[in-house]
């Protein structure tokens, strides 16, 4: 039987969860996610885990911030004129707004914070500093996407424009 190696692709169906047992994400009634093995598309201890796995496979493991995303960094936490977000942004804590970068990149940044004259985001991934347990079990292992017309870069999207 095939076991899950680097260039593969894979589709598992997921259930992650925080460590109250809080679920942030999961496959269910949706389809599996799938990726390449390496491609990166996906964080770093995932693609670990499922090396070495065949179809069938089931696994649980716990994922610690280094290996997920990261430790939270404050100072990605900055605050903005409330002017720099536009006139037309009915500012709302919660709210995401994309936040264009030096380089051009441009990120997502919570509002966690309105004040009179300043807006308080926070650049940080939602999941930083989080430890991350996840079930997993293995539908499809393969030296192409299981899509038919998926992106090559493992979103699964047909609609994709190569993320």
């Amino acid at each position: 039987m095939s076991k899950v190696k680097k260039g593969d692709f894979v589709a598992v169906h997921y259930w992650g969860t925080l460590e109250n047992g809080e679920r942030f994400d999961s496959s269910e009634g949706r389809d599996p996610l799938e990726f390449q093995v390496g491609g990166g598309t996906v964080i770093e201890g995932f693609e670990k885990a499922v090396l070495g796995l065949s179809i069938g496979d089931k696994k649980t493991f716990v994922l610690q911030p280094e290996n997920a995303y990261g430790p939270r960094d404050e100072s990605l936490v900055v605050d903005f004129p409330r002017a720099s977000a536009g006139k037309d942004i009915s500012l709302e804590v919660g709210m995401v707004l994309g936040v264009r970068l030096q380089n051009g990149q441009q990120i997502p940044a919570r509002v966690t914070n309105i004040g009179d004259d300043n807006i308080t985001l926070d650049m940080n991934p939602p999941l930083a500093g989080k430890v991350l347990n996840f079930q997993i079990e293995v539908v499809h292992i393969g030296d192409g996407p299981k899509s038919e017309g998926a992106c090559s870069c493992g979103c699964s999207d047909t609609s994709c424009s190569g993320c």
